[in-house]
């Protein structure tokens, strides 16, 4: 999600696919290939987090098992500051 005015980009990340600390679990089959994969995916959300940061957006990233309603607050927060403060 994008909230272009405030300059804020939401990214809600699946716990298989973006190497989550708490729920990824390596791959039984094809785990070099899996593993690599994930990897990847993580070093690209580095990159690109760095990317929007260099051009002036704040970046909020979400686990896919997080609070939906803690989420929104958070991001309902985050926009609302931000808004105010372009004031």
């Amino acid at each position: 999600m994008v909230f272009r005015p405030a300059k804020v980009a939401v990214f809600i990340d699946g716990c298989y696919w973006h190497g989550c600390p708490e729920h990824y679990v390596p791959p039984k089959t094809n785990p070099g290939y899996w593993s690599d994969k994930v990897a990847r995916n993580m070093a690209r959300d580095r990159d690109t987090d760095q990317q929007l940061i260099e051009a002036g957006w704040t970046i909020l990233r979400f686990w896919e098992h997080e609070s939906p309603g803690d989420c929104a607050l958070k991001i309902a927060s985050t926009v609302s500051r931000l808004r105010r403060d372009q004031r």
